[in-house]
């Protein structure tokens, strides 16, 4: 079997891969940059504290 080009996936399609192929380390490497990339450094701990409360009420 040969594996899917990760570099060209969409970030939808990469995550959805992963979660179906939790052991394979190299699409999990290749979403965590994509994820690290378009990170935003928080500005404060309450800005990470309003973040996590968002999150909460989502679920």
């Amino acid at each position: 079997m040969t594996k899917p080009n990760f570099k060209v996936m969409s970030k939808a399609k990469l995550k959805q891969y992963v979660l179906e192929h939790r052991d394979d380390d190299e699409a999990f490497y290749e979403l965590s940059d994509r994820i690290a990339a378009n990170a935003k450094p928080l500005e404060s701990d309450e800005q990470l504290i309003e973040i996590i409360r968002r999150r909460q009420n989502q679920q």
